[in-house]
């Protein structure tokens, strides 16, 4: 009997001890599946965009408890994509990356990423609601591969106090290269002995630009449609005459005297124009907020579309900036809930915050609606020209898109700068940039097949 009793209790205590294991074991997987997903968000913002950006990823996190998302600042654009790319090889990039304009094409090559379309499709996301201009950019054979995030455009900036001595007109900014020649001979300003002390116009040596004034002319910067009907294979601006057409008027602005040459960072010309020694020039809309705070009252900032080249002209203009793209990490989990955080930072108030505090487009027509960016326009109504022109543009200015084009936009600023410093042509800095540029093509074209 004794043992009878005892047996009893030793299967009631090995039964215990296994329901007491399985109650361990579920309760291990269910805290497993509490634990919040973990995706790492790599980006080029610095300073006051990066502060901008940590808010923005702060306000996810804490409103999403099954979601942590990490940021991580990589450098500036070229620095992060070159560690994307050294990160590919052994799998420890991020989940989110943040990658400029004239990456796109790399990217889609790369086939390391997973195209936002699939999410957009999948859960029938109203994509009629964001900006049309801006997802072109980013759309290629009708997929859109990634979301527009930080955007902006050229834009013309002038100095209204300058225009009213110059006895201009202060609410009419020239709208093509051949107006400012005019109005730069009598914006300029010289001193006892000669020396110019406030230059007409000036414009910095920026790739960026140089395209902008393709788009405008309504040519082509790469052959196959700007690489959009396939892969480009070549550049076309030496070819179809409007990149020569577009040189020949910048040695002359620069040759007449009246107009500034500050070299190739834009930021020297635009302090050029905060310390008046400039009275017109172009800038990316996103430097608005800068220059406001910079000229800080000295004079009123007048804003206008970025100039075409002749007055004929009837092109828009292109997006800069960078986008969010989704990567290929094998891991459905932590892909969508990447897509939940492009989905909040592109969301109407989160786009409200970030345009007033960045000066980038708003990528959803939401975010006009809010009483923040209301304020602001009211507040800054120079902003209200980059969104028109914005607006006025259509998808047919959406750009050039080929795997090279960082090394395309060196290229040319490299050869502009020599042509504008006399030693070279027109012609042969236009030859001379194409031939680089479509080595560096054809290579790439080769090594991605």
């Amino acid at each position: 009997m004794k043992k009878r009793i005892i047996s009893a209790i030793v299967v009631t205590m090995v039964i215990t001890s296994l329901i007491a294991g399985c109650s361990s074991k579920v309760e291990g997987i269910s805290k497993t599946n509490d634990e919040p997903t973990k995706i790492t968000f790599w980006h080029g913002m610095s300073d006051n965009l990066g502060t901008s950006l940590d808010k923005l990823v702060k306000d996810f996190n804490d409103t999403h408890k099954d979601i942590v998302v990490t940021a991580q600042y990589q450098g500036e654009y070229d620095d992060a994509l070159n560690k994307l790319k050294s990160a590919q090889t052994n799998n420890s990039g991020p989940d989110v990356m943040q990658c400029y304009d004239i990456g796109t094409k790399y990217m889609i090559d790369s086939k390391a990423i997973v195209p936002i379309q699939n999410f957009v499709d999948k859960e029938k996301y109203d994509i009629l609601s964001l900006e049309e201009n801006l997802l072109a950019y980013y759309t290629v054979d009708n997929k859109l591969y990634s979301m527009p995030f930080n955007s902006s455009t050229p834009i013309l900036l002038y100095n209204k106090n300058a225009f009213k001595e110059a006895g201009l007109d202060p609410n009419t900014p020239p709208k093509s290269l051949a107006e400012v020649e005019d109005m730069a001979k009598k914006l300029t300003k010289k001193d006892a002995s000669g020396k110019v002390t406030q230059y007409g116009y000036s414009m910095a040596i920026y790739g960026w630009f140089f395209e902008q004034f393709m788009l405008k002319q309504e040519k082509d910067y790469a052959n196959n449609a700007n690489g959009r009907s396939g892969n480009a294979t070549a550049v076309d601006y030496e070819k179809n005459g409007g990149g020569l057409t577009l040189l020949n008027e910048w040695k002359k602005l620069v040759e007449s005297g009246d107009v500034g040459n500050f070299g190739r960072k834009t930021a020297d010309t635009r302090n050029a124009f905060i310390a008046e020694n400039s009275a017109v020039y172009i800038d990316s809309t996103s430097s608005l907020s800068s220059v406001l705070k910079g000229v800080n009252g000295k004079f009123e900032v007048g804003t206008g579309y970025m100039p075409s080249v002749s007055n004929s002209d009837k092109g828009g203009v292109s997006i800069g900036g960078a986008s969010l793209w989704i990567m290929d990490n094998k891991d459905e989990k932590k892909q969508q809930a990447s897509w939940e955080f492009i989905k909040f930072l592109v969301s109407a108030d989160q786009q409200a915050y970030w345009n007033v505090n960045t000066g980038y487009f708003p990528v959803t027509k939401k975010a006009y609606d809010t009483q923040m960016v209301k304020d602001n326009l009211a507040k800054y109504p120079q902003f209200q020209t980059a969104v028109d022109q914005l607006h006025a543009s259509t998808p047919k200015s959406a750009g050039a898109l080929f795997g090279v084009f960082p090394e395309a936009r060196a290229a040319i600023e490299t050869n502009i700068e020599n042509m504008l410093n006399g030693k070279q042509t027109q012609e042969q800095a236009l030859e001379n940039a194409a031939k680089t540029t479509n080595i560096a093509i054809e290579k790439y074209n080769k090594t991605n097949k």
